[in-house]
């Protein structure tokens, strides 16, 4: 069932305030706009069917016209012959074609009239159906913008992002885990070398030696302490 009864209905139309009152406003604009192209699309050929009509009532009138003439030219004939009777006869024929000719006229005026209303009521259902189709696009766009402020929440605070997030935390431990076992074999130290380890000989042979003498020079103190004790 068509939400109007077609083009008067469309052309008294509030599209917002059908919109607003609508549970579903992006299905009810869509039927609306079907609804319009349609009847946009009837009273075209309606328009078309009334150009027709009115070419084939003109051509009849031409050929009326001439019928006429002829007519005309028919009583003169019979005049000049002296049949008088004859000549009113074919002006009887005459004047119905006259007659024919006349209501072919009142009918084109009607007809003219029926199709200067259909050109104001075209004009009016291209507004309305331009109007529509800007509340269409407008429903869209704010159906669309919509969309993508769930979709950006579901990728904010979905278990995809947690999942995401909970990959860059194993990242981050892992390359934790790699900075800390570079810094434990910085701990250790270079690897030693030969001349390292000479070197090492040496020191300790030093601090032997160093030794030695500290050991010999206290031992000579508390020798000569008890020299004199004893001489004393």
């Amino acid at each position: 069932m068509g939400i109007f009864s077609r083009t008067r209905d469309i052309i008294a139309a509030n599209v917002t305030d059908l919109l607003d009152k609508a549970e579903d406003p992006a299905k009810l604009i869509r039927m609306i706009i079907l609804e319009m192209e349609e009847t946009l699309v009837e009273v075209r050929s309606s328009a078309a069917r009334t150009i027709a009509d009115q070419k084939e009532m003109r051509r009849q009138i031409g050929k009326l016209e001439r019928l006429q003439d002829g007519w005309v030219e028919k009583a003169e004939l019979a005049l000049s012959k002296g049949r008088e009777d004859l000549a009113k006869a074919a002006l009887y024929e005459k004047q119905k074609a006259a007659d024919m000719t006349d209501q072919l006229n009142a009918e084109i005026e009607v007809l003219d009239d029926a199709l200067r209303a259909n050109e104001a009521d075209i004009a009016k259902l291209q507004t309305k159906l331009r109007e529509a189709r800007a509340r269409q696009n407008a429903i869209m766009t704010r159906l669309e913008s919509a969309q993508n402020r769930s979709r950006l929440r579901e990728l904010y605070s979905g278990p995809k992002t947690d999942d995401a997030f909970s990959r860059f935390d194993m990242l981050e431990r892992q390359a934790d885990l790699a900075e800390g076992h570079a810094d434990a074999l910085n701990l250790a130290g270079p690897p030693r070398t030969l001349d390292d380890e000479i070197a090492e000989l040496r020191a300790s042979d030093k601090v032997d030696a160093e030794l030695d003498a500290l050991k010999a020079n206290i031992a000579r103190r508390t020798n000569g302490g008890e020299a004199e004790k004893k001489e004393g």
